[in-house]
């Protein structure tokens, strides 16, 4: 459906993988905002996009691509903000919003927030929804469909660019929730980022026991068994597979820039698998199943309140929400 009048006239997408590229052809699709101006570190990439057609113009450089701009969006990495922030400060456009969709958000009022000139309005952005796939050809306009965008503006923040940055969200498709940054961070950290480095070990682990199981083969004289870990995957095993396939950049940047309280739910998760471990060795049957009920409604929670998800076997939008 087409919007009636675009919300902004130039919206600049400083980075263009998954996110940066599906927000662009939902606005190009709906009619969002007039012009989508674009750069990005990788020649190669910026070009690819121009050619998929979501963009209106490209950019060597974020500054020449935020100049007069009512709208930035930061889509790059959480660790290359500060980099960008300085790099376009002196040529946002005074009344202009820079926003972001990063997974970390105390780090963004930390490091681009001092680079924000007066005039400007800074409204970090975090829409929940992605894919184990990265680059500008895997974004689609659908992303963000039924998907929360939550947004943690600092005090003092312009309540009408707030509701600005909300409206291009739930234009988009999302539901749109504003928050405390840092209560943001705790409530990710153990939502998201935690799973994400709970799949990326046990996908490492298993790689790890297939090669010892190869050596042992081979040092036997017994036949190699190549590859039984992968070819023997089951459901659970395949689900942490999909996750651990996330872009190695933008997780490396989020854990490095949420290390506080990612440690916290770390440390909480590990006392609960001492828990369980206790109670399969002494066979306590009846914690196990306990705590396998108590799961399981927390399960249903998720179902009822529409976070379960849907399964598309060619774009399932819920494989990686950072």
């Amino acid at each position: 459906m087409t919007s009636e009048q675009p919300l902004f006239e130039r919206m600049a997408l400083i980075g263009l993988g998954l996110l940066g590229s599906s927000l662009a052809r939902v606005a190009k699709r709906d009619g969002l905002v007039g012009h989508i101006a674009g750069s990005t570190r990788s020649r190669e990439t910026l070009e690819r996009a121009f050619e998929l057609g979501f963009l209106d113009s490209i950019h060597e450089t974020p500054a020449e691509a935020v100049e007069g701009a009512d709208l930035v969006v930061l889509c790059a990495p959480v660790g290359a903000n500060a980099d960008i922030a300085a790099a376009i400060a002196g040529s946002l456009r005074p009344g202009a919003i820079v926003t972001d969709v990063g997974s970390v958000k105390q780090a963004i009022v930390r490091d681009v927030g001092p680079y924000i000139p007066a005039g400007v309005h800074l409204v970090p952005g975090h829409p929940v929804a992605g894919t184990e796939k990265s680059g500008p050809d895997h974004g689609f306009a659908e992303l963000f469909e039924d998907r929360y965008c939550i947004l943690t503006p600092p005090p003092g923040t312009d309540e009408a660019a707030v509701d600005k940055v909300g409206e291009l969200w739930r234009r988009a498709g999302s539901r749109v929730e504003v928050m405390d940054p840092h209560h943001h961070d705790r409530v990710l950290a153990i939502t998201s980022h935690l799973p994400h480095l709970i799949a990326y070990t046990i996908v490492g682990t298993a790689s790890d026991l297939e090669n010892q199981l190869l050596r042992e083969d081979a040092e036997n004289g017994d036949v190699v068994r190549t590859r039984d870990v992968i070819r023997y995957s089951a459901g659970g095993f395949r689900d942490f597979t999909r996750i651990a396939a996330s872009p190695p950049e933008m997780w490396r940047d989020i854990f490095l820039n949420n290390r506080e309280t990612v440690l916290e739910m770390l440390g909480r998760f590990t006392e609960d698998l001492t828990a369980l471990q206790r109670a399969i060795r002494w066979g306590e049957g009846d914690k196990l199943h306990d705590w396998f009920e108590r799961t399981r409604e927390i399960r249903q929670g998720v179902v009822d309140m529409g976070q379960a998800g849907s399964f598309n076997p060619v774009e399932d939008k819920d494989a990686n929400e950072a």
